[in-house]
């Protein structure tokens, strides 16, 4: 009698410190981003055969090393846009000949890295104004980067970029972000020139 007593005794003062906490909803949704208007700069330094029009809140990393090879010596940047933990992973490849076909190949190699992961990847080929024909690629899903892209005259020069977020891939809070930086892309390749 005395511990079907004392258990009941335990339990309702357990239950009568339990019910005194507050209650605390739990978020239904994402943090919400705040984005700045786009505003654009011009991106023409000496020594690299492009230019090209990119966001005034973003940084141009120059000294860019890829597996311990200085790269900053053959036309390739990073485009920091550190307010949205993104970067934009630009490579430059003089084309060489019969060394085409290669780099277009690699380029779409990149991209289908992602298949694993990837629900769609839809590539679209364009021309800009300028007579710039490149390829763009829409990579849907938990991927590591949303959008690639490559630029190229088929002659001489070939231009990659890659946007990537430093967290971990989620495409639904990442969804705003990425649809931010996709109209800078957009600028970025419809501004782009050769030298």
């Amino acid at each position: 009698m005395h511990k079907i007593l004392f258990t009941i005794i335990t339990f309702s003062i357990f239950f009568a410190i339990a019910c005194n906490s507050p209650f605390i909803p739990k978020k239904k949704g994402y943090e919400k981003m705040y984005f700045t208007n786009h505003a654009y700069q011009v991106f023409n330094e000496a020594g690299y055969p492009y230019s090209f029009e990119y966001p005034v809140y973003a940084q141009i990393e120059h000294k860019v090393n890829y597996f311990g090879d200085n790269a900053q010596t053959k036309g390739w940047i990073n485009i920091n846009l550190p307010a949205y933990n993104a970067t934009v992973f630009v490579s430059y490849r003089p084309i060489f000949p019969h060394q085409f076909d290669t780099l277009v190949k690699d380029a779409y190699t990149f991209a289908n890295n992602h298949n694993s992961k990837a629900n769609s990847i839809e590539d679209s080929v364009f021309t800009t104004e300028a007579g710039i024909h490149g390829v763009f690629f829409h990579i849907s899903g938990e991927v590591a980067t949303n959008y690639q892209f490559f630029l190229t005259d088929s002659t001489h020069h070939f231009f990659r970029g890659a946007l990537y977020f430093d967290t971990t891939p989620n495409e639904d809070s990442l969804a705003p972000a990425n649809a931010f930086i996709f109209k800078d892309l957009t600028h970025l390749v419809n501004t782009f020139r050769w030298k």
